[in-house]
C-alpha cells in the first residue's frame, strides 16, 4: 500500500531548517528528479547549473527567504546549491511548459456542507509520480502550509492555515516568454498570504517568465481565477455563479483568441465544457465524494478529465505518455487535502491534515 500513496514529509523551523529537513527526507526523490530534469531538457548538469544561476538575482530580489530555504534543501539532500535552485525552475530552464491539468474552485454557497472546495487533476509526464510527495511546513514565521509537490520544489499546489489555497494549470499561447521569476516560487509565496486581497497585490508586483492559470480561495469565502502572464495578471469573473473551472486555454480578453487557441491542447476545450457541465449540474449539492466522481470522468477518453496515456501524437504541452499523476481536492476551511496517487478512476484518495 505504501507505494500506492504519496508520502508525507513534515518540516518546521527557520527557512534554512525547513529546507534542510525537507532535503534530508526527500533526498532520493530530489536526486531522481534532477536526473529526470537533466535528461528531459537534454542538457548537461554544468549547463543546467549555469542556467539556474542566471535566475538567482531574481530570487534574491523577490523572495530571499526562499534562497535560504534552497540552501538548506541542498545541504539536507547533499546536492549542489544550484541543483536545488534548478529544481525551482523546471522547464523554465528551457523556456517551456510541460503539464496540463483541469482545475476548479467552488464557493461555499454551492457545497452541501458550506465549505469551499478547490482542487484539480494534475496531468504531467508519468515519471513525476516517482518523485512526488505531500509537504507539510511549519515556518518560524507565517502560516502552516500543506502542498502536493515533487523533486524538492518549494511551491506547488496546496493551501495554508489561513484558508488560502491555489491550484494551477498551463496555458497554450499567450504573451511571449521573458526572463523573470518562474511560477514555482510564486506559488509558494501565494501560500504565505492570508487573503485574496494580499494574493492579488502579490501577483501585480511579481514578474513571471511564462503564462499559467490559478484558481484561488481564502478563509473569508472569496474565490478567484487569475490568468498570470508574462505581461501581468488577468482576473476572470465567475459571473455570480459561485464556481470557476479552467483547463488549458485562455479565457480572458485579450488572450482568448484563435491564435492562442491553435497553440492550446486540443482536448482542453472539451475538458473545460465537460467539467463545467458536471459541476454546474450539482451546484448546491457538491461534496468531496461528488468531486471524486467528477474528477474520474472519462468523457473523451483517454484525453478526458481523468487523463490516461495514449498512442496518439505528442503535444508540446504534454506528451502522449502524460496522465493524471495526482487528483487533489482541498477543504481549506478545515485543513484537509485529499490526494489520489495517479488516475482517480483507479487510485484511492488519502486524506492529509494541515494541523
Amino acid at each position: 500500500m505504501i507505494d500506492q500513496i504519496y508520502p508525507l514529509i513534515h518540516a518546521q523551523g527557520s527557512s534554512w531548517e525547513l529546507g534542510r529537513s525537507h532535503g534530508e527526507q526527500a533526498r532520493s526523490k530530489i536526486c531522481g528528479y534532477l536526473d529526470y530534469l537533466q535528461a528531459s531538457l537534454q542538457i548537461s548538469r554544468p549547463s543546467m547549473r549555469k542556467r539556474a544561476e542566471r535566475f538567482e538575482p531574481l530570487f534574491a530580489r523577490h523572495c530571499p527567504h526562499l534562497l535560504e530555504e534552497i540552501t538548506g534543501l541542498a545541504d539536507g539532500a547533499g546536492i549542489h546549491r544550484l541543483d536545488a535552485l534548478a529544481a525551482q525552475l523546471r522547464g523554465e530552464l528551457n523556456g517551456v511548459t510541460d503539464d496540463a491539468c483541469t482545475t476548479f474552485v467552488i464557493h461555499r454557497r454551492n457545497t452541501l456542507d458550506g465549505g469551499t472546495l478547490i482542487g484539480q487533476n494534475s496531468d504531467n509526464p508519468s515519471e513525476l509520480m516517482d518523485y512526488a510527495y505531500v509537504l507539510r511546513l511549519v515556518p518560524e514565521h507565517g502560516p502552516r502550509l500543506l502542498i502536493w509537490t515533487f523533486g524538492g520544489m518549494l511551491g506547488y499546489h496546496g493551501m495554508n492555515e489561513s484558508g488560502v489555497a491555489h491550484f494551477a494549470n498551463s496555458l497554450g499561447g499567450g504573451p511571449d516568454w521573458k526572463f523573470a521569476l518562474s511560477h514555482y516560487p510564486v506559488k509558494r509565496m501565494l501560500l504565505e498570504r492570508k487573503s485574496l486581497a494580499e494574493v492579488r497585490q502579490l501577483l501585480k508586483q511579481i514578474p513571471v517568465c511564462s503564462n499559467g492559470n490559478y484558481v484561488l480561495c481564502d478563509g473569508h469565502g472569496d474565490i478567484a481565477d487569475i490568468e498570470l502572464t508574462s505581461e501581468g495578471p488577468y482576473e476572470i469573473s465567475d459571473g455570480g455563479q459561485g464556481a470557476l473551472i479552467h483547463s488549458n486555454h485562455f479565457l480572458c480578453q485579450p488572450h482568448a483568441c484563435p491564435d492562442n487557441f491553435a497553440r492550446s491542447l486540443p482536448d482542453s476545450f472539451p475538458r473545460q465544457d465537460r467539467m463545467q457541465e458536471l459541476v454546474h449540474s450539482r451546484l448546491g449539492q457538491l461534496t468531496v465524494d461528488e468531486l471524486k466522481r467528477i474528477l474520474s470522468d472519462h468523457a473523451g477518453h483517454p484525453v478526458s478529465i481523468c487523463r490516461h496515456p495514449h498512442s496518439g501524437h505528442d503535444d508540446p504541452i504534454l506528451p502522449s505518455s502524460g496522465r493524471t499523476v495526482a487528483s487533489i481536492i482541498a477543504e481549506p476551511d478545515c485543513g484537509r487535502l485529499h490526494v489520489a496517487r495517479g488516475n482517480p478512476c483507479e487510485a484511492t484518495y488519502v486524506t492529509y491534515h494541515l494541523l
